[in-house]
């Protein structure tokens, strides 16, 4: 029995024995193979196509603080607008204006078929010289009248019809004088005069065309009432008051106003959490009634990185910089940008830090030449 063990356990130890010999071996000739045994020769390939800074001009990634301003969207539009239209029924003789005209207050407008009120007011004044003549003769009878009946020549009947009949003479006179004034105001809106200063943007009639009481025939409104309205979102308007100072751009001049608030409507429209603010804006021949306007609100300030223009290289709508390690190499690095502070610098929204330094874009050969030749 303690044969059998000994001669098995010698069996198992030359088992394991070779095993560990042929991995040994297998591991000495991957070695072997891959030039372990062999002298190693210096290779400089970590350093090929790395680039390096050298004498370059560089720039630094700055960290502002910028006042930051919300934009409202708006319209420009007159707070002071004039719909011109007829008193009478008349047909149009002449239009003196067209749209786009500046016109003064009390300047003729439209000229309407007068003859019918003139012939009125010939009528009128006609009727009122009939009744003055019989209000003439009643008052002459009730004086003879009255001189007889303190002769105790005629009765009291007849002094009373005299005084009823010159009552009825300086009523009638009366009334016609009230239809001569009245032909005369009627013939007066024959002449449309433009009840203020301002601009002509809409010519509704042409002559030959019956003006209908009521009935537009011109649009006008004062340049100098022109505003913006625009809403504004709830927390901004809240702080905004009568009175402040803000600016207006107007992309179609990209050009800034300046505004005055002049009216908050004192309620929220519920959808969009805003207010209808209406700022005010100075006199200017270059802005119309319908203009898109941006109302330009301080929302306090924030920090933000500020890099040279220079510095960034697109191709297309990628942006990137050449980054200098602190070890002297360049890191090629894809960024995203904002708006234009101040000039030749922007601003970055992702890829740098402060404190970065980034190499400026070399002078291109054509800037070179050109420098050259001067």
């Amino acid at each position: 029995m303690k044969v059998w063990f000994s001669h098995k356990g010698i069996s198992i130890f030359i088992r394991i024995l070779l095993y560990t010999a042929g991995l040994v071996v297998l591991l000495l000739s991957i070695a072997w193979l891959s030039g372990m045994f062999e002298k190693k020769v210096a290779s400089d390939w970590q350093e090929r196509g790395v680039r390096r800074h050298s004498a370059e001009p560089m720039t630094v990634v700055h960290e502002v603080t910028k006042p930051y301003v919300e934009e409202a969207i708006g319209t420009l539009k007159a707070s002071s607008r004039t719909i011109v239209a007829s008193k009478v029924l008349a047909s149009i003789a002449q239009i003196h204006v067209k749209a786009g005209d500046q016109v003064s207050k009390g300047q003729p407008l439209i000229d309407l078929d007068a003859k019918e009120y003139q012939s009125r007011l010939s009528q009128a004044k006609q009727s009122e010289v009939s009744t003055a003549a019989t209000h003439a003769e009643a008052e002459k009878d009730f004086k003879r009248v009255e001189t007889l009946l303190k002769k105790n020549v005629v009765t009291k009947s007849d002094f009373d019809r005299a005084t009823r009949e010159l009552q009825v003479a300086e009523a009638e006179e009366s009334r016609a004088k009230q239809a001569v004034t009245e032909a005369e105001i009627l013939l007066s809106y024959t002449k449309i005069k433009a009840a203020k200063n301002g601009r002509i943007v809409d010519r509704l009639a042409e002559p030959g065309d019956i003006a209908n009481p009521g009935a537009p025939l011109l649009v006008l409104y004062d340049a100098t009432s022109l505003r913006l309205e625009a809403p504004v979102e709830e927390q901004l308007a809240v702080k905004l008051r009568l009175g402040d100072q803000l600016k207006v751009y107007v992309d179609a001049l990209e050009r800034e106003f300046e505004a005055t608030i002049d009216e908050i409507v004192p309620q929220a429209d519920a959808p969009s959490r805003s207010f209808l603010v209406k700022a005010s804006l100075p006199r200017s021949e270059d802005l119309y009634e319908g203009m898109f306007g941006r109302l330009r609100i301080p929302a306090g300030s924030r920090k933000h990185l500020c890099l040279e223009m220079d510095a960034i290289e697109r191709i297309g709508q990628l942006e990137f910089v050449d980054v200098v390690r602190p070890d002297g190499t360049l890191e090629r690095r894809f960024i995203k940008t904002g708006q234009v502070g101040i000039p030749g610098r922007q601003e970055v929204l992702s890829g740098l830090q402060a404190g970065d330094q980034v190499l400026l874009k070399p002078t291109s050969p054509e800037r070179e030449s050109n420098a050259d030749d001067k």
